[in-house]
């Protein structure tokens, strides 16, 4: 089994739906894209939960956590 990498970017469409983003992949390399459109709306919230992990990642929650 291989392992696979997955890499996020923060992209905008520009004219003519194009979307283009700089990868550290060699040339040739094959890929499988992802679209997915967030609404303005939501995109606090999304940052928020993407963050609020390491609020948990400290060594003073471990230690009372394996207490």
């Amino acid at each position: 089994m291989t392992t696979q990498t997955a890499l996020k970017y923060d992209a905008e469409v520009k004219t003519n739906g194009r979307v283009e983003v700089a990868v550290p992949l060699p040339p040739g390399s094959k890929v499988t894209v992802f679209v997915v459109q967030i609404a303005d709306t939501f995109n606090d919230l999304l940052l928020a939960s993407q963050s609020s992990l390491e609020f948990w990642d400290n060594p003073y929650d471990d230690e009372d956590w394996n207490a």
